[in-house]
């Protein structure tokens, strides 16, 4: 995942419609006319349609989707919580074409980015919906439909007054409870220290989930590739650190 700063004055605030911190912030960067084009032509493919609220990424009331409809068959599904430029899910469709995927992500240039790859590869197990994601885990996917949901490095929202922006909380430790199905894991990985401290604070005291390691960090995921953002990190010496929590 890209990392994303804070947005000048000017830009859409994403409390304005909306008391919960949302999945990560809008960024308004331009797609390149190749992922326009590619955007146009590949979208009912893989873009879900999901009807927005007042907010640009928000879900309207009462909009739901089925799975099993959406993909055509029924198959563990996988819910990546910002998908970035997509490196991890497509890596993931590519190679487990028994599992349906859908990537999250609000930045329309990495969506497009993620669909010529996925088009290139031509992957019917991957879908993209330009939401946010607490609202599409809560309202949109059916309770107890989900196999495993992946939160790689999210915007820490380092500085102290904006730690109440941080996407894992409370809220959305039940959000997670309620999407995933008995068994279901929530992944997550960070390379920032304070954020992987909070975050294992969050989840050991959320009702419902239960830690699936032992020790203080959880494994390496295997299924996460090495993206050019986490070497980055590593190249500046963090530790990058797992969390899985599996629905009790």
């Amino acid at each position: 995942m890209t990392e994303q700063q804070p947005l000048p004055q000017k830009s859409f605030d994403p409390t304005t419609f909306r008391e919960k911190p949302v999945s990560f912030v809008r960024r308004s960067g331009r797609m390149t006319p190749s992922q326009e084009r590619a955007w146009e032509a590949h979208r009912e493919r893989y873009v879900l349609d999901i009807p927005h609220g007042p907010a640009a990424t928000s879900v309207a009331a009462g909009a739901t989707g089925d799975p099993a409809a959406i993909y055509g068959r029924a198959a563990p599904l996988v819910v990546e919580v910002g998908s970035g430029q997509g490196h991890a899910i497509l890596h993931a469709a590519s190679t487990r074409p028994d599992t349906d995927f859908l990537a999250v992500e609000v930045f329309r240039a990495g969506l497009a980015r993620t669909m010529i790859r996925a088009e290139l590869a031509d992957l019917s197990n991957l879908r993209l919906a330009e939401v946010n994601a607490p609202e599409l885990l809560e309202h949109y996917l059916p309770a107890g439909s989900v196999d495993e949901i992946w939160v790689f490095f999210p915007d820490p929202w380092a500085k102290a007054r904006h730690r109440k922006r941080r996407l894992v909380s409370p809220d959305f430790a039940r959000i997670a409870h309620r999407a995933l199905r008995p068994g279901g894991r929530l992944r997550l990985a960070t390379d920032i220290e304070d954020y992987a401290e909070h975050m294992r604070e969050v989840l050991d005291d959320a009702d419902g989930l239960a830690r699936d390691f032992p020790g203080d960090w959880a494994e390496r995921f295997a299924g996460r590739i090495l993206t050019a953002f986490e070497q980055k990190g590593i190249d500046k010496g963090r530790s990058i650190r797992d969390l899985s929590y599996r629905r009790a």
